[in-house]
């Protein structure tokens, strides 16, 4: 993962802890793009955790409204930086028990800031990318967020604990898809039992350590065994003709799809 993406970081932007934790609120239930659209306005006119809390609220409302859920994030934002400046001096909190209990902070939110905003390795991230490629890839069978980030911790070391999420996220943004995953151009086709893809799943003699391993290896400067990520781009590299295992894989799943079909029929 770190030969395709070497250049992963996290995709909201922020100049500061406050900012991240900012936007990783406004993130609920919205794509990283339109925050980033919204705050590029919004961190002009709001630049101290004073100014939040004594901004009025209908007009917080109107600076965030194309975000959605936009009441109840105002809120949130408002109390959160009321909290900042009652009990930390207007600063973020650098500890996961802290952040935790602010308003509209959850255990998801606290592990973006501090990894991404002080580079203190927490937890791992678990958004909807990070949980369905896990599951997907066999690192766990659980759902739930708060399970699917245990599991990950024991199978990570802690060093790559923030960079696998932003790994990950991109990963599934590009190539391991929700509805139609690109396993045919996936540098982890090799290790990746396609758990949950009923037309793709093959049985490979992937373990959840082995899995973690080649998820977590260093960048190296040979290229991956089904192509380099392109240079500065941490894009991976795709359309190459289809190998051996690759190709039989394909007319197996095309083969049963086909099958499936004509019994249906």
């Amino acid at each position: 993962m770190a030969q395709l993406y070497p250049d992963a970081h996290c995709s909201l932007d922020h100049h500061s802890p406050l900012e991240l934790l900012i936007s990783t609120i406004l993130s609920a239930q919205c794509t990283d793009e339109r925050v980033n659209i919204v705050t590029k306005d919004l961190f002009q006119r709001y630049r101290t955790a004073a100014d939040y809390a004594r901004a009025p609220l209908a007009q917080l409302e109107k600076s965030i409204q194309s975000t959605g859920f936009f009441r109840n994030k105002a809120k949130n934002i408002k109390a959160c930086c009321q909290t900042l400046l009652d009990r930390y001096d207007g600063e973020v909190p650098r500890d996961l028990e802290s952040l935790v209990v602010l308003p509209g902070v959850g255990r998801k939110t606290a592990n973006v800031v501090l990894g991404s905003g002080f580079g203190i390795a927490s937890g791992v991230v678990v958004d909807t990318h990070v949980g369905r490629l896990s599951g997907r890839l066999g690192l766990t069978q659980s759902k739930d967020p708060i399970k699917i980030e245990q599991d990950l911790m024991r199978e990570l070391p802690r060093d790559e604990w923030v960079n696998f999420s932003h790994r990950m996220i991109q990963h599934g943004r590009r190539v391991c898809l929700a509805r139609k995953p690109r396993c045919e151009v996936c540098a982890l086709a090799d290790i990746c039992p396609r758990i949950g893809l009923a037309e793709t799943a093959v049985e490979l003699p992937a373990t959840k350590s082995r899995v973690a391993k080649k998820l977590s290896e260093k960048s190296r400067p040979a290229a991956s065994k089904h192509g380099s990520a392109r240079a500065g781009t941490g894009k991976p590299a795709t359309g190459g003709p289809l190998r051996g295992k690759q190709k039989a894989r394909g007319a197996t799943a095309a083969q049963r799809a086909t099958a499936d079909r004509q019994r249906r029929s």
